[in-house]
């Protein structure tokens, strides 16, 4: 048998990233993104503008506001493959209709972080099995979370449900429909919602710096300063001034191109999630995000145990217990109150009920005295 002749170049473990390379064209990819936000915010507009397809149709207002009653937040699952120089990439957008859509908002975050940790429960039960080779997995990879563009700060729903994500999910926080703010009111909201992040310590996601590689960092330093990313979601062909046909939006001003970087963020945010970053926010769920979840629930349950329900998990016990206190002492404290309000309506009616007899009486005294004038008064007239 020939042997094969030894290289000049070494021994070939510097073409192992060639062979990374062609396991992955070979393979795909699968990537899950969520958008999470109030309807209206333009979701769906800009996932289709950024993977130039339409994955989901436009919604149905009207039918959201026939469901005004149910005052739960869906959740939508969209799957497509798409195809570009013969590598494709399974996509899978979760959305989320429903959310932030009415006057009492609370606890309308719980089927999206119930999802989020179900996906990661179904990933490790299926780890667990004796077979492996067919796992589905739909662990989110990327969460955008649309931000309304009001120009002051952000609602505290926004830090109640960002905090809650951003320790689950690779959370990239954007401002919906940059156009309807300027450039001016576009960055003092994009530094009050930074401040309100740092002061609130919710975690987003920072593109990881290559300090060996100057021109990679230097663009990781770009997106991480960029965020929120404020975002112009367009699918439609527009004329610009100087001829030019582009994607955006037309106003009697001009045209807001949803590429241009003068106008938004657009293209940052599609080179973080496609071109620069989709690897890295995948191995980031995978190591970071999935581990911490399976480390906690191989803390508090055996190999092969269904997941902990919340009623039996100890911190819900000391949150429930807590609240069963705080319930108790407020019932109390309105007893108590009550009791007083009690006692001082008999007081105040034993004091109505003497001013009353003490009004009869004076009543009946003076009728009893002008009985004597009148007796004395027809005497004197019979006398005359």
């Amino acid at each position: 048998m020939a042997a094969i002749p030894p290289s000049s170049d070494g021994i070939g473990i510097a073409n192992l990233p060639n062979q990374k390379h062609k396991i992955v064209a070979k393979k795909g990819a699968h990537f899950t993104v969520m958008v999470v936000g109030e309807s209206g915010l333009g979701k769906t507009t800009l996932i289709n503008t950024l993977f130039a397809t339409e994955l989901h149709p436009s919604k149905n207002y009207s039918r959201r506001h026939q469901k005004q009653l149910d005052k739960l937040t869906e959740v939508e699952i969209i799957k497509a493959e798409l195809e570009e120089k013969q590598f494709k990439v399974k996509l899978t957008v979760i959305d989320t209709p429903g959310f932030g859509d009415y006057v009492n908002n609370r606890d309308s975050w719980v089927p999206i972080i119930d999802f989020v940790d179900d996906q990661h429960e179904i990933y490790m039960r299926q780890e667990q099995q004796p077979q492996r080779a067919e796992k589905s997995d739909l662990r989110v990879h990327a969460c955008l979370y649309f931000i309304r563009p009001t120009g002051h700060t952000l609602k505290p729903l926004d830090i109640e449900v960002m905090k809650r994500l951003g320790t689950r999910v690779n959370l990239i926080p954007v401002i919906a429909k940059a156009d309807t703010l300027t450039q001016t009111d576009l960055v003092v909201f994009k530094q009050r919602i930074r401040e309100v992040i740092t002061a609130q310590g919710i975690r987003i996601y920072q593109p990881p710096v290559d300090r060996e590689d100057e021109a990679s960092a230097e663009h990781a330093r770009i997106l991480a300063d960029a965020m929120p990313f404020s975002i112009i979601g367009s699918t439609e062909d527009v004329q610009t001034a100087d001829g030019r046909v582009v994607k955006g939006r037309e106003y009697l001003w001009g045209v807001a191109e949803v590429e241009n970087e003068n106008h938004c963020d657009f293209r940052k945010l599609r080179s973080l999630l496609i071109r620069t970053h989709m690897l890295d926010l995948i191995s980031t769920t995978e190591e970071l995000h999935y581990e911490n979840y399976r480390q906690q629930q191989m803390e508090t349950r055996k190999f092969g145990e269904p997941k902990v329900k919340k009623l039996d998990n100890p911190k819900f016990k000391e949150e429930e217990e807590a609240l069963r206190k705080r319930f108790t002492e407020q019932v109390k404290a309105e007893e108590s109150r009550f009791r007083q309000w009690e006692q001082h309506l008999i007081a105040e009616r034993d004091r109505l009920n003497k001013d009353l007899e003490s009004a009869h009486s004076e009543i009946k005294r003076l009728e009893a005295e002008l009985d004597n004038l009148q007796t004395g008064y027809n005497r004197g007239s019979a006398r005359r």
